[in-house]
This record gives structure tokens, C-alpha cells and sequence, in this order.
């Protein structure tokens, strides 16, 4: 009971938004509509056997008036199941569907709101291949979800509806022991009670394993997938590297603990499958042996025969759910778990509040900020400046001091801080990290981003471009390409520069954003810029020292480390 409590509440968690949600409605509509149609498939099973008794009898006595009628009967029941095995399964798609895209909506509000897929990387330990989770898993628990509950009820219902006619066919079994004559009514009801527990115990005991393994395995194939993203990502630096060998024995090696784990999976998963084929084979035979005594003492017909067996077999397999849904179960399990765990995830990264910062004025100010690396070790402390309208500020340092994750603090997305951030009120503040983030989609919509491409005149675009240096790319505005992987990244700066002179913000704070430019554009853009935000606040991080005759004032990160004194701005000659 301990261990199915948390099992029970991990699943609730993940089904209660959508049963009680806006679509709710249609969702209990299908839900019950599916439901009615299984039950009618039982219905028609219940059909089926009463049909095995009147078509076997007639055989049996050689009636071919009575043999005509069952073959009519059975087209009847065929062409009903068949109608309604259809639409069961057409409707319970798109149950399935409807509830994945209400889910996957669900999980990307949660990942993308307040940042989670930012902070979630962050996380110690970080949160392995959330694009799986929200692209596979989500499609894998709606799908194994509705499979195994209706299953389940299909299970006990046919259970129900074939438990009295599977007593009320096997009569009293009686046999003499001790001296006495023992009767068991029913007695293939108890038969098909103890086959059934046994099977689903030895089901359990052998196939317990899969779940972990199953686990892993959604694991490892994430991991090897990401591994082969990463270096089509990166092929051009690869390339240059000349890596392919060390890329080949990476990639070599998260193959191999897939290939570890599917080795094992495939091995729990023979044992599993000898046990359910003989289990399913010994199934055929094993009522016919238990009801064969009555037919040979001419208790029963043929028909009553194959009655009871058809009964037998499906009281058997409703109580031997289990043994046959248990690899899916095991599937299921592994992917409750991957779910719990991203969404403890997101939590955990919500938990995660970096300073607040205020709205003061017009002035972006920093006081007794002290930032910490995720293991708690302070990177920087007590870092305190002020800029007002019109302020220009180069922050330099040796690379590792913290420079970038005091840019990060101030974005609000370094959630490991303590002290006080002010920013301008209702001002508009726009960060460039030194890797430009470039969307798909057309050159029109690189440049605009974020707003909608169209919101800025072409003829705007492409002279910016001739500014910038890219007036080869002018005549490629409609182009959709991957731009990240066309330009190289001295070209996606600029491309980010251009978006600053297109539309300049109020405060602007560059992360080493023309560190792949060559010192003559670099110089160039920075005046450019210098003039379009004469009356906002600049913050720049950077190591050339030609940016410093761009900015009013300078300040060495490295003074706020743990090992020096605090230092304030210092003014620039």
C-alpha cells in the first residue's frame, strides 16, 4: 500500500488537469461514449458464446436448418463487433490526441513560464532531455494511459458478464477422497481463479525488472539523440577540430549504455514472453481438459462443451489481465516516472527566485550584490554601481571572474544572488549574449525578431544590412533557411547589432556581442551604437580594450571577487 499510494498520487497529478479543465466536457463525452462502445464489444462476446453452443450443437446433430440459422447469427454479431470495434478505437484516438495537445500545452506553459527552461538546466542535478519528455512521454502516458484503463475495464466487466454463465455451465464437480465425496460447484470458476493468480504472481516476479530498465532505456535513447543533435549543431567547429574521432567514441559510448540496456531489456523481456506464450498456449488446451470429464460422461453437448471453454478462456484472460498488459504496464510505470520527475523539475526550478529587481527612476542600479555559483561558492560580492540616462558602462575582467552572470543577475535569470537590483521605470531593457539566438523562418524574421517580421519597412531592413556588412544577404529577405547554421557567427552578431539600431531599446546590455568581429567593424557598430543610445543607459562586457572610448566609465569586474576589495566605478580619463 505504501509503495501504490505515490504511484496512484503521480498519476492523479497528471490526469486531473485535463479530465477537470476547459475541456472537460468534450473530454468526459468521448470518455463515456468509448466506454459504451467496449461494454457493447463485451456484449457481443457474450453473443459469441451463446452462439458457440446453438452452431456446435448443430453440428453435432447434424441439423442443417439450426446450422444455417448460426451462420446468420454470426454474420449479425461480425458485422455489430466489427462496426463497433471501429468506432471504439476511432473515438478513443482522438480522446488521445485531445488530451496530448491539452497536455503538452499544459507542460509548455509550466516549462516556459517563469523561465523553468532556463532555471531547469541549472538544477543540481539538472533535469536530462526535457524535449523528450514533452514530445514522446506526453504522447506515450495519454496513449498507455487510456489503453490500460480501458483495458482494465474491460477486464472486470467481462469478468462479471462471463463469471455466472462460467458457474452456471460447469455444474458440481464430485470425487471421492478419504471416503468421502467432495463437490465443488462452480469448479472451473476456482480453476480459472487459482490459473489466473498464479500467473499474474509469476508475471510480476519476473517482469518487476522492466520498469527500471524501460526507464533507462527512454534514457539513454534521449541521450544519444542530443549527442548526434549536438554535432550536427556544432559540425563546423567539429570539423575545424578535426574531431570526428572524439565525437565517434562519444557518441560510441552513449550507444553503448543503450545497447547495454536494451541487452538487458531484451533479456527480462525473453523471460517475460516465455512465461506469457505458454501461459497463452497452455490456456487453449487447459479448459478443455478440465470440462472434457462431463463431456465424456454425457453431461454436456458439443455446444456446452465449447461454451464452456469460450467462458473459461474469457473469465481467464479478464482475471489474467495482468500477465498480458504487464509490459505495457512496466512501460507506462517508467514513463509516470520521467514525467514526476520533470514536472519535480519545473518546480524545483520555479523554487528557484534570482533578485527581484525594482523599478527606480531612471536609473539602473546595483547594491550589495553578492552572486553565487549553483554549489554556493561566491563568485562576486557586494558589487554596487549606478548608471543614469545617458550613462555608458564597460565592465571588464579576466574571463571566469563573473562578468556574464552579473549581466545574467541583472536579466533577472540568475536565480543564485542576494541583494538589490533597480531598473529604469518602464523602460525598455534588451540583453545580447555573445551567441545571438537567430529563429527559423525567413531573413525578414531573423532581423525583426521579436517582433513580427513585417513590422519593420524592407527598405529599413536592407539598409541596415549595407550598415552592418551584409549587404550579400539583402537580396534574401524571403529566404527560410537555418541561419544559425548559414551565418557565421561574426554575421549573427551583427544581425543582433542590427536589431539594436533598427529598434533601440532604452537600456542595452551586451554580453561580448562583437567579440567575433574584427576590431574595424567592432569599432564601427560601437559608434553606431554610442549614437543611438546617447540618452539610454549602456552596459557592456567585453576584453578588447578599443570599447572602452565608447564608454564613459569602466569598472573591473574583478575587484568584487571573494580574494579583492569591493571597488567602485572607476571614471575613465
Amino acid at each position: 500500500m505504501s509503495v501504490a499510494r505515490p504511484v496512484i498520487g503521480n498519476v492523479w497529478g497528471l490526469v486531473r488537469p485535463y479530465w477537470s479543465g476547459d475541456d472537460r466536457r468534450r473530454a468526459w463525452g468521448l470518455l463515456l461514449t468509448v466506454m459504451v462502445l467496449n461494454l457493447a464489444l463485451i456484449a457481443i462476446e457474450v453473443g459469441f458464446n451463446n452462439w458457440n453452443n446453438s452452431f456446435y450443437n448443430a453440428l453435432q446433430n447434424l441439423d442443417g436448418g439450426a446450422f444455417r440459422r448460426a451462420l446468420l447469427e454470426f454474420c449479425a454479431l461480425a458485422a455489430a463487433f466489427i462496426l463497433v470495434a471501429v468506432y471504439a478505437q476511432y473515438l478513443q484516438q482522438m480522446l488521445q490526441i485531445r488530451w496530448r495537445q491539452w497536455l503538452t500545452r499544459f507542460v509548455l506553459d509550466q516549462w516556459l513560464g517563469n523561465q523553468a527552461y532556463y532555471r531547469i538546466a541549472q538544477l543540481d542535478p539538472p533535469v536530462d532531455n526535457p524535449d523528450q519528455r514533452i514530445a514522446e512521454d506526453i504522447n506515450q502516458f495519454t496513449a498507455n494511459t487510456l489503453d490500460l484503463s480501458l483495458g482494465l475495464m474491460r477486464a472486470v466487466v467481462t469478468l462479471l458478464s462471463f463469471l455466472t454463465i462460467l458457474w452456471t455451465l460447469s455444474g458440481t464437480l464430485s470425487f471421492a477422497m478419504a471416503g468421502r465425496i467432495v463437490s465443488i460447484p462452480g469448479y472451473m470458476v476456482w480453476v480459472a481463479l487459482l490459473y489466473s493468480i498464479a500467473g499474474s504472481w509469476l508475471a510480476l516476479k519476473i517482469g518487476y525488472p522492466l520498469i527500471r530498465l524501460n526507464f533507462q532505456q527512454q534514457r539513454y535513447e534521449a541521450d544519444f539523440r542530443f549527442g548526434l543533435i549536438r554535432v550536427r549543431e556544432n559540425a563546423e567547429a567539429v570539423a575545424l577540430y578535426r574531431g570526428e574521432q572524439a565525437e565517434h567514441g562519444e557518441l560510441g559510448r552513449r550507444f553503448g549504455l543503450l545497447f547495454d540496456n536494451f541487452y538487458q531489456l531484451m533479456r527480462r523481456q525473453k523471460r517475460l514472453t516465455w512465461f506469457t506464450s505458454a501461459y497463452g498456449q497452455i490456456a487453449i488446451i487447459f479448459p478443455i481438459l478440465v470440462a472434457a470429464p462431463r463431456y465424456f460422461a454425457k453431461e454436456i453437448h458439443l455446444g456446452g462443451l465449447m461454451q464452456t471453454v469460450s467462458a473459461f478462456g474469457q473469465v481467464q484472460g479478464a482475471m489474467s489481465w495482468l500477465v498480458s498488459a504487464y509490459p505495457a504496464v512496466a512501460d507506462w510505470k517508467a514513463t509516470v516516472d520521467r514525467l514526476m520527475t520533470f514536472e519535480r523539475g519545473i518546480r524545483r526550478a520555479d523554487a528557484l527566485e534570482p533578485v527581484e529587481p525594482q523599478c527606480c527612476g531612471n536609473r539602473l542600479a546595483v547594491h550589495g550584490l553578492t552572486l553565487f555559483t549553483p554549489d554556493r561558492r561566491i563568485l562576486l560580492e557586494q558589487v554596487q554601481f549606478s548608471l543614469a540616462a545617458g550613462d555608458s558602462l564597460w565592465m571588464r575582467g579576466p574571463s571566469g571572474c563573473g562578468k556574464s552572470t552579473l549581466l545574467k543577475a541583472l536579466a533577472g535569470i540568475w536565480p543564485y544572488a542576494s541583494g538589490q537590483i533597480c531598473l529604469p521605470v518602464a523602460q525598455r531593457v534588451r540583453f545580447l549574449s555573445q551567441r545571438p539566438y537567430l529563429p527559423l523562418g525567413s531573413l525578414r524574421a531573423v532581423l525583426c525578431y521579436p517582433a513580427k517580421a513585417g513590422a519593420i519597412d524592407d527598405r529599413q531592413l536592407v539598409a541596415i544590412l549595407h550598415e552592418v556588412g551584409l549587404v550579400h544577404f539583402s537580396n534574401r529577405l524571403d529566404s527560410c533557411e537555418s541561419w544559425a547554421h548559414v551565418m557565421s557567427l561574426g554575421e549573427q552578431q551583427r544581425i543582433a547589432l542590427a536589431r539594436v539600431l533598427l529598434d533601440p531599446p532604452d537600456v542595452l546590455c551586451l554580453d561580448e556581442a562583437s567579440s567575433a568581429l574584427d576590431e574595424g567593424m567592432e569599432l564601427l557598430l560601437y559608434a553606431r551604437i554610442a549614437v543611438v543610445m546617447r540618452d539610454g543607459i549602456l552596459l557592456s562586457v567585453g576584453h578588447r580594450a578599443g570599447l572602452g572610448q565608447h564608454h564613459r566609465a569602466t569598472l573591473d569586474v574583478s575587484r568584487f571577487m571573494p580574494a579583492e576589495p569591493a571597488s567602485a566605478i572607476r571614471a575613465m580619463a
